[in-house]
C-alpha cells in the first residue's frame, strides 16, 4: 500500500515542528513481546505475579531482587532485538529535519537511539531499561546499569551478591532502581518529561503516532492537545484506537492501517527536508 496522493501533497507542504509519537507497536516488528504479553508474567516460588504488580515501588521495596531480575530479563530481551524499518526511517527523519524534529516515546528498549536518533531529541517517557537511578533520588540524573551485569539475563537466574551490590547508587550508597515509570507513579519533568511533552504538543505543526493505544494518560494528553489545536494527526496502527478516532472527529490528518514497518518509511519520505 502506498500514501494516499492528498496525503502525501500535505506532508511535502508541512513546516514546522513535527512531532513523532511512538509505542510498543514500533518494537513489536523487532521482536519485542509486548510488555502484558506472555513474557512479562514472572513467577517467583508457586506464584505468578502480574505485570502491574512487578512494576511498581510497593514490589520493589518488598522483594527487590525479584523486580531486578524481572528487569533484567525484559532488558536481555530489548538487548537481542535489532531496530527495525520503523525506527530506522524515524532516526533518517531526524537527519534531514534537526530542530523541527521531537520524538516522544513510551518504549523503554533503547531501540530508537541504537537506531540513531539522538537523546536531547527523544523524550523516553516511560524510561530505559539500560538506566537506573537512586531509589531516594539524590542523583540529578539516571545512570547506565553496570556494564558487568550480564545482558543475556536467564529466566529464573538469581543475583549474586557482586550485582547485587553493583545495582546500588554511587553516592549516597541506597539501593538504586530500574530508571521506568511504574504504575504507583506518576509522570514527572525532570524523569520523564511531563511538562515538555505537552509544550512540544502545543508547538507542533503535526502529530505522527505510531503503534500505541494511547492506554497511558500522557500520551493521550498528547492527541488531545494537538486534536483540539486543529493541527493534522497521522496515525498508524494495526487496528483503530483513541488517536484515530480524533482524526475521524476532526477530519484533519489520516488513520494508515497496518504496520509501522510498512508506513513510517513513506511518511518519512514525504515529509520535507529542512
Amino acid at each position: 500500500m502506498t500514501l494516499h496522493p492528498s496525503l502525501r501533497q500535505q506532508l511535502q507542504h508541512s513546516r514546522g515542528l513535527v512531532v513523532w509519537l511512538t509505542g510498543a507497536g514500533v518494537s513489536a516488528e523487532s521482536g519485542i513481546p509486548t510488555f502484558r504479553g506472555r513474557e512479562g508474567f514472572w513467577r517467583i516460588g508457586s506464584q505468578n505475579y502480574r505485570p502491574e504488580e512487578m512494576s511498581t515501588m510497593a514490589a520493589f521495596r518488598e522483594m527487590p531482587d525479584e523486580v531486578w531480575a524481572w528487569y533484567l530479563y525484559r532488558r536481555g530481551i530489548c538487548r537481542a532485538a535489532a531496530p527495525n524499518a520503523a525506527h530506522r526511517a524515524i532516526a533518517r527523519a531526524e537527519q534531514r529535519s534537526g530542530d523541527a524534529f521531537l520524538l516522544i516515546t513510551q518504549n523503554v528498549d533503547g531501540l530508537h537511539l541504537r537506531a540513531g536518533n539522538t537523546r536531547q531529541r527523544t523524550y523516553q517517557i516511560h524510561g530505559n531499561l539500560d538506566l537506573m537511578r537512586c531509589s531516594r533520588e539524590c542523583l540529578s540524573a539516571p545512570i547506565p546499569v553496570p556494564q558487568s551485569i550480564d545482558v543475556r539475563w536467564q529466566k529464573g537466574r538469581e543475583l549474586t551478591d557482586l550485582e547485587r551490590a553493583l545495582l546500588h547508587c554511587p553516592e549516597c550508597g541506597a539501593a538504586a532502581r530500574p530508571h521506568v515509570l511504574w504504575f504507583d507513579e506518576t509522570y514527572d519533568e525532570e524523569n520523564f518529561r511531563f511538562q515538555s511533552s505537552i509544550e512540544a504538543a502545543r508547538l507542533a505543526s503535526l502529530l505522527i503516532v505510531v503503534g500505541t493505544t494511547g492506554a497511558t494518560s500522557l500520551p493521550m494528553h498528547v492527541g488531545m492537545v494537538a486534536s483540539q489545536r486543529g493541527i493534522p494527526i497521522v496515525v498508524v496502527n494495526p487496528e483503530p484506537n483513541p488517536f484515530s478516532n480524533l482524526v475521524r472527529r476532526t477530519g484533519r490528518g489520516a488513520f494508515l492501517e497496518g504496520s509501522a514497518g510498512e508506513w513510517v518509511p513513506q511518511l518519512v519520505d514525504a515529509l520535507p527536508a529542512r
